[in-house]
């Protein structure tokens, strides 16, 4: 393999890992706002911003974890048959998967940028009682989907490698 498809490969398997690892410690704060819902609905007025703020940060974890999810391959796969394959037969069934992949991600992408650039240019406020601006969560999908992407990117050229008999 090319060294600057290697140096790529490293480069953005550390940067999912270390997001990834972040993204983890959502669930803490997400766990946060829901007792501090749980206990103002129990004690005193409650919250108008907690069920929405739940929302944003449990969205946050989701799409922020989900590249480094893919890199610890811990996606669900259905294993009738591909378990049974050749790591190279396997590596073709990714590389073909991961191809259509990339292109719904470039989809989503491009919505998430065409959406996210509304928010800016309206300062598109939800329409709840809170009525928080949508821009930041936006810019969370823009990010979320652009590592996701970068590490179909990256899975690719190891499924390229694993066919050419090559590690990364």
């Amino acid at each position: 393999m090319p060294r600057a498809a290697i140096v790529f490969v490293r480069l953005v398997d550390r940067l999912n890992y270390g997001v990834g690892r972040f993204a983890m410690y959502l669930l803490f704060v997400l766990m946060a706002i829901l007792m501090w819902s749980t206990l103002s609905k129990a004690l005193f007025t409650p919250s108008l911003w907690t069920l929405e703020m739940a929302q944003f940060v449990m969205v946050a974890y989701y799409i922020l974890g989900g590249p480094y999810a893919m890199q610890a391959e811990g996606h669900v796969r259905m294993d009738l048959f591909y378990a049974k394959q050749s790591p190279v037969r396997r590596a073709w069934w990714d590389a073909f998967t991961v191809m259509a992949l990339i292109f719904y991600l470039g989809v989503m992408l491009y919505g998430a940028l065409d959406s996210t650039v509304y928010a800016f240019e309206y300062n598109e406020r939800s329409p709840t009682a809170w009525r928080p601006y949508m821009w930041p969560i936006k810019v969370i999908l823009c990010i979320g989907f652009t590592l996701m992407l970068l590490q179909a990117l990256s899975s690719l050229i190891k499924d390229i490698a694993t066919i050419r008999g090559e590690t990364v």
